[in-house]
């Protein structure tokens, strides 16, 4: 006996994984975390027994539901399938996974299409964070061909408009979770923020990087493994997010100078691997460090004299660009929202399997 479940299969930016109704899922935490660890088949490298596709950015699941919120029309709750270890972490968000959420959202009918463009307001449950998604519907039907391209995936799509509002301080309720713009962690300078992504940044050099390094050269690089993650858990508890050794958050980030005003070359791990592009979430977070002042990351980059400001951040398969809606006063950086522009593809629909040992509806 195996117990069927809907699900639409989606890209969402440079991630993938299934798209499912809150409706058609156990409500107890601990029994959801069985289900979708046995959809995914996390506990096999390949995920041969599931849907997975082996990479920490093919083992992701978003959960839908029509929102209760005055002002969202979809509740996005958000849960990261490890590969290997039969975890579920539902405390991060993920910004390239959001992205097809407006586009899964009306097709699974929890809200309806209008002619053109049609705007989606999401709750992001994770985080309480509010983003304004607009999904090209021309008859009210979404439509996936269009001429935008973002590095990361082949080919071109219609593009998806993403407004992150009131995202500082959204996971620890404090632009700077430490309170200071530098903390001294084993050694290391780091920037402890919180936009988006919680986040810990510092400076390639001071791993003995360049930070133009590949994928392939990081996670082949366990001694810097080692020390990333010593520095991480620490400086976690540091932001008040406590025993972080079991959980995605925070993130990691290094950064490396680039010779552009408005450009830096960033590496973004997920912690424990390296991401093959650049987070959603954790892109406002290292746009945001770049241009706040006194950070590790601001002497590295010319910012531009205008605002909101295009960041230009170099990953490892090309640059993702980041609008950063800020204020700078006395006071120091204010910042207000981000924008991005994304794409996303429906691959597949239809029912996914579980044993009903696991669970039976």
């Amino acid at each position: 006996m195996q117990t069927a479940i809907p699900f639409y299969f989606m890209r969402g930016g440079t991630s993938r994984g299934p798209y499912m109704n809150q409706a058609d899922l156990p409500s107890d935490r601990d029994q959801l975390a069985e289900v979708l660890c046995a959809a995914v088949g996390s506990g096999h490298p390949l995920n041969i027994d599931g849907i997975g596709g082996g990479n920490a950015v093919t083992t992701k699941v978003a959960i839908l539901s029509a929102s209760d919120d005055e002002w969202a029309d979809i509740d996005y709750f958000f849960a990261q399938v490890s590969v290997e270890d039969k975890l579920v972490d539902f405390k991060p968000t993920c910004g390239n996974i959001l992205t097809a959420v407006g586009p899964a959202a009306i097709e699974m009918g929890l809200l309806p299409a209008q002619d053109g463009v049609t705007n989606v307001n999401i709750r992001a449950v994770n985080t309480g964070a509010r983003i304004m998604s607009r999904v090209q519907t021309p008859g009210g039907m979404v439509s996936y061909e269009g001429e935008a391209a973002i590095d990361g995936v082949p080919g071109t799509s219609a593009p998806i408009e993403l407004n992150f509002m009131d995202v500082a301080g959204s996971s620890t309720g404090a632009f700077l979770p430490t309170g200071n713009l530098i903390d001294v962690v084993d050694g290391i300078e780091v920037t402890c923020m919180d936009v988006a992504m919680p986040m810990v940044m510092a400076r390639a050099a001071d791993f003995g990087l360049t930070g133009h390094e590949t994928r392939e050269e990081l996670d082949a690089n366990k001694d810097f493994f080692a020390k990333m993650e010593a520095i991480r858990i620490k400086a976690g508890a540091l932001m008040g997010m406590g025993d972080c050794s079991q959980s995605v958050t925070p993130k990691f980030g290094i950064f490396a100078p680039h010779d552009e005003v408005g450009h830096i070359t960033t590496r973004y791990f997920m912690p424990w691997s390296t991401h093959p592009t650049m987070a959603v979430t954790g892109s406002q977070c290292m746009a945001s460090c770049a241009l706040t002042p006194g950070t590790i990351a601001y002497d590295m980059m010319t910012a531009p004299n205008e605002t909101p400001a295009t960041i230009h951040l170099h990953h490892p398969m090309g640059v993702m660009d980041v609008v950063i809606d800020y204020d700078m006063t006395e006071d120091g950086f204010t910042h207000r929202s981000a924008g991005l522009i994304r794409t996303a593809r429906k691959l597949a629909k239809g029912e996914l399997f579980i044993p009903a040992s696991i669970w039976q509806r």
